[in-house]
């Protein structure tokens, strides 16, 4: 068992962790401390092998997306019943970041925790914020691309393609404000995912710890930014190669009109809503 943070420890905390809390999981207390040893780690992960990891992590989040794709694109399910089922099927992503292992861009915002604590540089905190963000978008535009040649998206009478269009065209239209917002609660979903999925002991505690605020962001129609570096060139590939009509938002422009909010409102969501906050009650000295 990891040892608890004495800095802000209570008595009751050194109790075994079943007599406390009726399970194995870990406590809150013994996450955070997780967090920031696990964030330590990351900053200072050789180069090579945090951009392998960032690719992974671009292609992980991309296969979610398609899945999440193909289950909306079912023109018979209903409003509610596609958005929660494809939010289900999206957990696919960050079900294999954190089992699997890779280096999600939205995930790492946690690394504030270990900045906070004096843990890791500022300059370790943006090397690895800059390098996973680069590396998620060519792990997540490179998947589309052999998406793209696949023919995957000519299934249900190309329905599937006609989707992806939607999809991007929406998220390239939305206003600055909007999609800041959508980036910084998508976050705060995102993050409590992973600080949760630290709480569990297997792959199936970590599982479920995942599906639920995942499925929610998704079925809320927040916005993630590594599923955005998937979802719009894929759409702009297919606007090209198709010629499709009355898809305008969906161009380079459009493309940074979307990233730029969502990336600065996943940052505002999972490093200072979540990452800053459980920094104060479990990990500042006292």
């Amino acid at each position: 068992m990891a040892p608890v943070n004495q800095r802000n420890a209570h008595p009751d905390e050194n109790l075994p962790m079943p007599e406390l809390f009726g399970s194995d999981a870990y406590s809150p207390a013994e996450i955070a401390e997780k967090i920031e040893n696990v964030g330590v780690k990351k900053a200072r992960l050789p180069l090579l092998s945090m951009c392998m990891l960032g690719l992974l992590a671009g292609a992980f989040i991309g296969w979610g997306s398609l899945f999440y794709t193909l289950v909306v694109s079912d023109p018979t399910l209903g409003f509610a019943a596609s958005r929660i089922a494809g939010g289900v099927v999206f957990s696919l992503g960050l079900i294999l970041v954190i089992v699997a292992g890779a280096e999600l861009f939205t995930g790492n915002n946690l690394l504030a925790m270990a900045w906070a604590d004096k843990r890791i540089t500022t300059g370790e905190l943006l090397r690895n914020w800059v390098i996973v963000c680069c590396s998620n978008f060519v792990g997540g535009a490179g998947l589309a691309f052999l998406v793209f040649l696949s023919g995957h998206t000519d299934m249900n009478h190309g329905l599937v393609a006609e989707q992806y269009l939607k999809i991007a065209n929406a998220k390239c239209s939305l206003p600055f404000m909007e999609a800041l917002v959508r980036g910084a609660l998508c976050n705060v979903l995102v993050c409590l995912a992973v600080w949760m999925a630290m709480a569990g002991r297997s792959v199936v505690d970590k599982a479920v710890a995942i599906i639920f605020p995942i499925s929610a962001f998704v079925a809320a129609g927040f916005e993630h930014s590594v599923a955005n570096f998937f979802f719009i060139p894929l759409a702009w590939m297919l606007k090209i190669s198709s010629d499709a009509q009355g898809y305008d938002a969906i161009s380079l422009m459009g493309f940074f009109h979307n990233i730029v909010p969502v990336i600065l409102g996943n940052l505002l969501g999972g490093s200072v809503l979540v990452g800053m906050v459980y920094y104060v009650i479990y990990r500042r000295p006292t």
